[in-house]
């Protein structure tokens, strides 16, 4: 969730990881993470007040949860922050409001989760915010050199282990604040998300419930049908609807770039056409860029600004007599300023968090996406898993385990198995979000509830409110408020109940 729209890793902004997609091409990865990256003239949205009310912390975390090796006992510094400015306290068993953090420094977190400061109000709520281990300051081992080593040292980092870490995390808050008898509810968005509906699945005793925003859980192993094409088929429809003449633009430009790069000098062509910072080595690099960029407005495409609208009214407006190429230029400088050279690596650049969060993606977070044949604006590079692993295995030398998530969480008839344990779960999507093709759109049962707008983006619903929100945004906020104030309205029934069966 991560000015961080100014933040030089969004994470959750575009951890563009360029993985081999087919024998030929390869195609950047979509970053999960609810901000996008840097994009120029955007309204600054951080929750500068909450920020200002927060207190750090760092917990003695235990490295391995799940083994008694003497070396498991090994110890790090977790950080985490509370605001304590709303709380109701302990003696009126008031609610804890947790934000996960994701991939990236909880800084972010804070500055662009709107959801937990704007409602504490309301719930006498208590504020805690925790970062994920191998993230921001909550570093394993001595340095983050020695806990990026190789695959012994990255091998505790993985979702098992970070939901323990947040289970540790909260028993120490609420025993150090005598808050055993105040209910908590776990926030996040994108893999934080995922992180927020897995814990309230596995730690049902320390969390009453959990608001997951974008979170893709079914982009597992084969659950959705077609997952490799459905995330580009939403970016696809996404700019479609903005503008079929733009949609046709975009469609014919991939062909267009190949043509000139096959020319004599035609790489220097396009280099000097979409004003690149270095000479182009091939003309993938910039049709990779321009995939990115589709994409990230796509997943991104908020009010009021609507960046598919930008991209797509820059293109159409182009002055007559501009050709493909010149139009998808245009494109570019409305979407990202207009600059003096253009990066191609710019989504993908190397950082922290994207070494990080390339481990993951690399050993259990495997979402296989890929473009399809002949039903996206893009070119066909359907999600190879063969040539995935070969990259896997030279970057960490391990190899992906696709099926562990739905081994460990579920997902497989997700409906009928949740339908009968789960309760107490929101799922919010977009469906202007493309990674909505892999999230739970449709309500499991009266207590796991899909809350979703057509015309929604990615994390949008949880990220700081704003004058200009539309109705509709502002209406599936309250719907998920009123969802929330059941839940605990519930929980303080049952625990009136037993304590007067136990004074009885």
């Amino acid at each position: 969730m991560d000015s961080v729209r100014n933040s030089t890793f969004p994470l959750l902004f575009f951890l563009l990881f360029c993985f081999s997609v087919s024998t030929e091409k390869q195609f950047s990865i979509p970053r999960l993470g609810a901000r996008r990256k840097s994009i120029q003239d955007e309204p600054n949205t951080i929750s500068s007040s909450n920020s200002e009310d927060l207190q750090t912390f760092f917990f003695t975390q235990t490295l391995d949860h799940f083994n008694y090796k003497p070396d498991s006992y090994t110890t790090f510094q977790q950080r985490y922050m509370i605001n304590f400015k709303y709380w109701g306290g302990p003696n009126v068993s008031a609610p804890i409001f947790v934000c996960f953090g994701g991939e990236e420094s909880l800084d972010y977190d804070v500055e662009i989760n709107g959801f937990l400061p704007e409602n504490a109000p309301r719930f006498k709520a208590l504020l805690v915010y925790i970062e994920h281990r191998y993230y921001g300051k909550s570093i394993p081992f001595t340095s983050l050199e020695e806990a990026m080593t190789n695959a012994s040292t990255f091998g505790y980092l993985n979702t098992a282990q970070a939901l323990a870490d947040y289970a540790a995390v909260l028993l120490h808050i609420k025993k150090n604040y005598a808050a055993e008898r105040s209910p908590v509810i776990v926030v996040g968005g994108s893999y934080g998300g995922m992180l927020a509906a897995w814990f309230r699945l596995k730690y049902p005793h320390i969390a009453l419930g959990a608001l997951a925003s974008s979170a893709p859980i079914l982009y597992f192993d084969g659950i959705t049908p077609n997952p490799q094409v459905g995330y580009y088929t939403v970016v696809t429809k996404d700019f479609q609807e903005a503008s079929e003449s733009c949609y046709e633009t975009v469609s014919k430009s991939w062909a267009e770039i190949n043509e000139i790069a096959s020319m004599p000098n035609g790489l220097s062509i396009l280099s000097e056409k979409f004003r690149t910072c270095k000479p182009l080595n091939k003309a993938f690099e910039l049709q990779d860029y321009l995939d990115s960029m589709y994409a990230d407005a796509a997943q991104y495409n908020e009010p009021p600004r609507y960046p598919v609208n930008v991209v797509c009214g820059a293109i159409d407006a182009a002055p007559e007599g501009t050709d493909i190429l010149g139009k998808i230029f245009a494109g570019v400088v409305a979407y990202m300023g207009n600059q003096s050279c253009y990066d191609m690596g710019g989504f993908g650049s190397p950082t922290q968090s994207y070494d990080t969060w390339t481990w993951q993606i690399c050993t259990e977070l495997v979402m296989p996406i890929g473009h399809g044949y002949n039903d996206t604006m893009f070119p066909p590079a359907p999600f190879d898993l063969k040539s995935f692993t070969k990259t896997c295995e030279g970057l960490f030398g391990v190899k992906p385990n696709p099926h562990w998530v739905t081994t460990y969480y579920g997902g497989q008839d997700l409906k009928l198995i949740l339908h009968r344990f789960a309760s107490n779960i929101i799922f919010s999507n977009g469906l202007r979000d493309p990674y909505s093709s892999g999230g739970v759109l449709e309500s499991i049962s009266d207590s796991v509830i899909a809350v979703s707008t057509v015309n929604g983006s990615h994390c949008l619903d949880i990220l700081v409110a704003q004058e200009s929100d539309p109705q509709w945004l502002v209406m599936q906020r309250k719907a998920e408020v009123k969802i929330i104030e059941g839940w605990i309205a519930h929980y303080h029934s049952d625990l009136l109940e037993f304590q007067d069966e136990n004074h009885a």
